[in-house]
């Protein structure tokens, strides 16, 4: 471990301490809250909402980790047992977020007492747009910036973040393939399944039910009302680096009725399925 390393080591356990020294009455084996995300739906909203419980209960009031399937800068995919072996190294009251894949050695151990889990999504229309932003704007070390930066506009690489790059020797396929390794998340009753769009545009009722989800494992004497108000004013998309917007429905901007066309091909059904639309005819 280097100094580095070391001394978050040290703060984030310090910190904990002094969290369980704050809220003597609660269980020291409260479960991990983990936030599992589909990259650009949202991850840093979501971290900063479960951090908010730290104001009110002996979590952790910094994020013990994040994990993603690949490595930004190379693109390298991660072995399953590199994700069960971070899954494995959280401990209770930590708060963690990751993009997870729903495989079932990860399902087996997220759903279980050890973890209070929640994932959260968004239309992946206005996530191949957010996607193409972020590669090409503000990640100058990912592993597409340079061919994304290559293209002649912004049209050309949103058919990419369509279509994905299938001959480009490290693994990056269409946003339906994309999604379909975490379509296991919806199926577990453990965890509760949230769309991005919610949080903004009936954000009320979208933290009442996330709220809802954590007293089902861990009761509270603290009023609904003051958790609440803990967990709204812990949202801050200043401190994100990745929130550009916070909109909704911004992919009817850019979507040429090429783009519509193509999407449709590859991820018509994806969309019927997270509940975007009921048909193609969109």
């Amino acid at each position: 471990m280097n100094l580095k390393s070391f001394l978050r080591f040290t703060v984030y356990h310090s910190e904990k301490t002094l969290q369980r020294l704050r809220f003597p009455s609660q269980p020291a084996d409260l479960p991990i809250l983990l936030g599992i995300s589909f990259p650009k739906s949202g991850t840093h909203l979501l971290d900063q909402i479960l951090l908010g419980f730290s104001n009110v209960a002996p979590y952790a009031r910094r994020l013990h980790s994040f994990y993603a399937e690949y490595e930004g800068e190379s693109g390298r995919k991660r072995s399953p047992q590199q994700a069960l072996d971070w899954l494995d190294s959280l401990r209770p009251r930590d708060i963690a977020s990751a993009h997870l894949f729903a495989r079932a050695e990860a399902v087996e151990r997220v759903c279980s007492p050890r973890f209070l889990p929640y994932f959260i999504f968004r239309d992946p229309r206005d996530v191949v747009v957010s996607h193409v932003f972020y590669v090409t704007d503000m990640e100058p070390h990912h592993v597409h910036h340079a061919y994304y930066k290559s293209l002649p506009d912004f049209e050309a690489r949103l058919k990419v973040s369509i279509l994905g790059r299938p001959d480009a020797g490290i693994e990056f396929p269409n946003i339906a393939e994309r999604f379909a390794p975490y379509l296991g998340w919806l199926d577990q009753p453990e965890v509760l399944t949230m769309h991005f769009e919610d949080l903004i545009q009936d954000r009320v009722r979208a933290l009442n039910r996330l709220l809802d989800h954590f007293l089902t494992r861990v009761p509270l004497q603290t009023p609904r009302s003051l958790i609440l108000e803990s967990l709204e004013s812990s949202i801050n998309p200043a401190k994100s680096p990745t929130f550009r917007a916070g909109r909704t429905g911004e992919w009817k901007k850019y979507f040429t009725e090429t783009h519509k066309k193509i999407f449709k091909d590859v991820g018509g059904d994806l969309l019927i399925r997270l509940g975007y639309e009921k048909d193609n005819n969109w």
